[in-house]
């Protein structure tokens, strides 16, 4: 082994607290890359192979009724690979010991087509048989909900009629990833099911024999989706569709492409943040060892070794701090990822996982962690590279001190001596005194991105089921009806308040963006759904504009005042231009709202509702839900306590996962920083310490220039880490939000407080380290003369 390969292990060894220190913050940032990166490719992987084995369309369209016929015309349009025609509603469900009622997707079933799109995985069971109307299959998650087993029956009102449905299995659809019930912001499996029964039976129940009201389609490889939509609305325009749309505004779909917009945003914003820090203990503990060793760099170089040479040995320590890094990290990073797409799978209802890190993955990984180490200890590298033997051997030139606070006349005002070395040393050498303040600023700023998603959430909450939408439940008819119906919503047994609102499918479009969403009519006396201005203050809807959320507005480029052109996708089927009134704060998908009578006036479709939001007595709550469940005119409804627990349950424990690991990260980066920093303050001043406790004082005493210099660098550096860490927090809502949600941008008092009780204790228990091996000083060691 050569003489220098054997310096840089006992190199290591001497210096392997600190090494450690370094290799565990630049672990976190490979763990990091690895975990959501590997979590991401993970569960793009899984889908797509779910989505190729069960056939999942590439695109959709809803109808009110069209021949079987229609079908084979579709097929023969240009780019359209086939094309699967079904028979889907919605109807309620009546399961016994739920008291409110649920809603359900009944969907068709075919058992033999060889053009059948979205196939369900069968997961336990067996298919229903053509012959028996009542067989049905269920989702999974529904079935597990209630503990159902097959054999087991449960009551549907279809078509104003209740009957009793047996199941005889249960599956997993493509389509039903993330199986959203009408109205929901988050799944409820206890409350929504999707259920498969014979279509022959299905058809008769809602006299579509011969018809069908739900379309797929698969396309070529080469099509073009935007015209394959244009033709197919063009075919389908007057068979009651409400436009057709392409995977990408699938519901399920669209909601796992959120996920893993998360994943990505994760990976862009937090890994910088520890290679940073890497970088720059590699620069502290480099730059230190350089000035130790410039005697023994000057006599390598004397003996004979060349300048790169001395210069690679230094290198090669970064590299060795770089490997223990990125293999702790990698080990951890794969480890987190197999556990977070496992949950990914479990909740979005894959029947298998496909994990699979690629070795290019932890290559990328390494390489940018090593790049990042290679760069913060260059300054040092070309130190080493400039010292010429004559120089380096010579001792470096003491630094100058000077007076730092001006003479004081009152003694009681004056600081003690200790505190004013802790002061003057950090005046002398202000670069490093700043580069430790920023890693524990850092650490701060990891911390507030952590904690503040639990702000984001109770506002969502809090603004979205408190101040907007404040009904009990809002009551879906399973067709338009009559304005008078909302008086026999009013007459259910404890309903308080009823207000009548209407939806209409639209596609609003300025130029060439365009989304396609609800337009909501909403009376002017209303109390219960309220819209808010961006400051939450009530907004008095148009009668010849309409008002768009914040999301909808910068999707589409628009303003206040600004014209834009509205295709309304049912009825009718009109071309409006309207006026931008207002933009207003929704967390919750694109939304657009108008005066509920001017609404009805432009359609020219009478004074019809879409359904009623309610207050009700909550002690007559079961009479309400057993006479809703026998109203044939009721689609669905939506309970607000449910939605918001649901809402709490389903964001709960990634946001606790994701929590704990930013905290532990954080606590690495300030741990890193501390203990490092007052490593290296020992290291260079250890013969004025050991002085010091020679003429008398005590350890504590010594300890305490070191505790100082900390103590400020933290107090100065934790306002600057609240900063970083507020950007830091909306750089993550830009990456997170949607057209589905919008996380909005709020920090809580509470937040910095954590984040900054968290920082102070990692650094407290570094700096108590440190003082262990001030009180172990060996002080004859340390004071002998340097030759």
């Amino acid at each position: 082994m050569r003489s220098l390969d054997r310096k840089l292990f006992r190199d290591l060894r001497r210096l392997s607290i600190q090494a450690l220190a370094v290799s565990l913050v630049m672990a976190a940032g490979v763990a990091t890359i690895v975990l959501a990166l590997g979590a991401y490719r993970s569960l793009e992987r899984t889908r797509a192979a779910f989505y190729e084995r069960q056939q999942f369309a590439d695109v959709f369209a809803n109808l009110s009724r069209a021949p079987n016929t229609l079908r084979s015309t579709l097929e023969l349009l240009p780019g359209v690979a086939s094309v699967d025609a079904r028979i889907s509603k919605l109807v309620l469900i009546d399961v016994e010991g739920m008291k409110e009622p649920g809603s359900a997707a009944v969907i068709g079933w075919r058992a033999t087509d060889a053009g059948q799109l979205n196939r369900v995985y069968l997961r336990r069971g067996r298919v229903p048989d053509d012959g028996r109307s009542d067989e049905v299959l269920v989702n999974e998650a529904f079935a597990e909900s209630h503990g159902f087993k097959d054999g087991d029956t449960f009551g549907a009102i279809m078509n104003g009629r209740r009957h009793t449905l047996r199941i005889v299995g249960t599956v997993l659809s493509p389509g039903h990833i993330y199986a959203l019930g009408p109205g929901d912001l988050m799944p409820d499996d206890r409350r929504f099911a999707i259920i498969w029964m014979p279509e022959r039976v299905l058809a008769g129940l809602f006299n579509l024999s011969g018809a069908f009201n739900d379309i797929s389609m698969r396309l070529a490889t080469d099509a073009q989706e935007a015209e394959v939509i244009r033709r197919m609305d063009h075919e389908l325009r007057r068979y009651g569709s409400r436009g057709a749309y392409g995977r990408a505004d699938h519901q399920s779909n669209a909601f796992i492409d959120g996920e893993l917009r998360q994943l990505a945003a994760m990976a862009q914003v937090i890994p910088p943040i520890f290679l940073f820090v890497s970088a720059f203990l590699i620069n502290m503990i480099l730059s230190r060892l350089v000035t130790l060793e410039r005697e023994q760099i000057g006599l390598l170089k004397a003996m004979g070794y060349y300048r790169h040479e001395v210069a690679l040995h230094y290198i090669k320590l970064i590299l060795a701090i770089c490997a223990v890094g990125t293999a702790v990290g990698v080990g951890a990073g794969t480890w987190l990822a197999e556990g977070l797409t496992g949950l990914y799978a479990k909740f979005f209802r894959f029947p298998y996982l496909i994990f699979q890190l690629d070795v290019d993955l932890f290559i990328v990984a390494g390489a940018i962690t090593s790049a990042a180490a290679l760069l913060g200890g260059l300054n040092a590298i070309r130190a080493v590279l400039a010292l010429t033997p004559a120089v380096a051997m010579q001792p470096s030139a003491p630094p100058r001190y000077r007076r730092i606070l001006p003479q004081l006349q009152f003694p009681l005002l004056v600081p003690s001596r200790l505190t004013v070395m802790a002061f003057r040393h950090m005046m002398v050498w202000p670069l490093k005194a700043v580069m430790t303040a920023t890693g524990i600023a850092l650490a701060v700023s990891v911390l507030i991105v952590a904690f503040f998603t639990l702000d984001a959430v109770e506002e969502m909450i809090d603004v979205s089921f408190h101040q907007i939408e404040r009904q009990d439940a809002s009551i879906a008819f399973g067709d338009n009806k009559p304005a008078h119906a909302v008086l026999d919503v009013a007459r259910l047994p404890g309903v308080l308040r009823a207000e009548p609102y209407r939806s209409v499918p639209v596609r609003i479009r300025k130029g060439h963006l365009e989304r396609k969403l609800s337009l909501s009519g909403k009376p002017p006396d209303r109390e219960l759904s309220r819209v808010l201005d961006r400051d939450l203050q009530p907004v008095t809807l148009p009668t010849t504009g309409i008002v768009i959320s914040e999301r909808l507005a910068t999707v589409l480029d628009l303003r206040r005042g600004d014209l834009v052109d509205v295709e309304v996708l049912d009825g009718r089927r009109l071309q409006l231009r309207v006026t931008i009134a207002d933009v207003i704060r929704s967390y919750f998908g694109l939304v657009a709202y108008m005066d509920l009578g001017s609404l009805n006036a432009i359609l020219g479709e009478g004074n019809v509702i879409s359904g009623a939001h309610i207050a009700y007595d909550t002690t007559r709550e079961g009479e309400l839900f057993k006479r809703i469940k026998t109203t044939p005119a009721v689609g669905s409804i939506i309970l607000q306590n449910r939605s918001i627990l649901r809402f709490r349950e389903t964001l709960a424990e990634n946001i606790n996962i994701m929590t704990t690991v930013y905290t532990v990260l954080s606590c690495i980066i300030a741990f890193g920083v501390v203990y490092n920093s007052a490593r290296i303050q020992l290291s260079e001043r250890a013969r004025e310490l050991a002085t010091l406790r020679v003429l008398g004082l005590t350890r504590g005493e010594v300890g305490w220039v070191l505790m100082v210099e900390l103590a400020v660098l933290s107090v100065v550096a934790i306002p600057v880490g609240w900063v970083l860490g507020n950007r830091f927090a909306w750089l993550t809502v830009q990456g997170f939000t949607s057209d589905l949600y919008t996380v909005p941008f709020i920090v809580a008092r509470a937040t910095y407080a954590r984040a900054t009780l968290i920082v102070l204790a990692a650094a407290l228990i570094s700096v108590m380290v440190v003082q262990r091996r001030i009180n172990r000083l060996d002080l004859v060691s340390v004071l002998k003369a340097r030759d």
